[in-house]
């Protein structure tokens, strides 16, 4: 899940389930929010920007979100 303007942010909590919530201070406007969680998943993963990549869900809260950690 991704909460965007979040005074919390930029922080990535990962859930009992294994999924993530990721707090950004981006808001949800011109795409601004999903440019922050490529960039704030790439640093967390240790990865180029360009090995994230939303799936699905580009204007929801609830996203499908891929990182390709074998470069």
């Amino acid at each position: 899940m991704v909460k965007p303007g979040s005074k919390k942010g930029p922080l990535v909590e990962i859930n009992d389930d294994g999924s993530l919530t990721v707090f950004l201070k981006e808001r949800a406007v011109d795409g601004a929010a999903n440019l922050g969680l490529v960039e704030l998943l790439a640093k967390h993963f240790g990865v180029r920007k360009s090995e994230v990549l939303i799936e699905s869900g580009f204007t929801s809260r609830i996203k499908r979100v891929s990182v390709n950690t074998e470069t």
